[in-house]
């Protein structure tokens, strides 16, 4: 995986302005690059999920701006990094126009460049027993960890060098499937919404996909 090198181009602005659930399913095989210390560590995105905003009782931005939240309101195409759990950072990719608080979140992605610093970054806090390039990413607050993802990249422009996204894989349309989203359990309303967007031959899922709906 190692030898896929990514496109000088960076996703154009006018992708993050989309619907965002189209954005979130069109997020599955672009490539998310993280340049770290001089080094680019980037992989592809496997798993999103969306969240709209004032149509979505799961959303952060549903109950209106907060300090938080305030980068969701701003002109789609941003970082949107907040903590989960107290502990883990989570990477949002805000969309839509300004004043329309809605993302995306990525949830998992399949390493492609610079695997040995990401599993040094999984290891910095505590010791990681069997980590793979499968599991390297595989979830929300691994894939922050190992991409050097913190809240000092909260607010940041998916237009500058040092987080972005650009074109990665062609993943057909029959290998996307729509499912219903993780933890969102607090809010009843919304927990059957099909946001939750998966490769389903990707081995490196947070959640296995089990052919649930598509």
């Amino acid at each position: 995986m190692d030898n896929l090198s990514c496109l000088p181009q960076k996703l154009p602005a006018s992708f993050y302005l989309q619907d965002t659930v189209e954005v979130a399913r069109q997020l599955i095989g672009k490539k998310l690059v993280r340049r770290l210390n001089g080094q680019l560590l980037s992989a592809i995105i496997c798993e999103t999920e969306a969240y709209t905003g004032f149509s979505d009782k799961a959303c952060h931005s549903y109950k209106g701006k907060t300090e938080r939240t305030k980068v969701m309101f701003e002109p789609g195409g941003r970082a949107y990094v907040y903590l989960i759990y107290g502990m883990y950072c989570c990477l949002n990719i805000t969309t839509r126009q300004e004043g329309v608080p809605e993302a995306g979140v990525i949830r998992a992605a399949c390493p492609v460049q610079g695997i040995e610093t990401m599993m040094a970054l999984r290891q910095q806090k505590k010791p990681v027993r069997n980590l793979t390039a499968h599991n390297l990413l595989s979830g929300p607050g691994k894939l922050c960890s190992g991409l050097g993802i913190t809240r000092a990249q909260n607010g940041l422009l998916l237009s500058g060098e040092e987080l972005y996204l650009c074109e990665g894989v062609a993943v057909p349309k029959e290998r996307i499937a729509a499912t219903k989203r993780i933890h969102i359990d607090y809010a009843q309303e919304a927990r059957d919404f099909l946001y939750r967007f998966v490769d389903i031959s990707s081995p490196c899922l947070s959640v296995r996909y089990k052919g649930e709906e598509r």
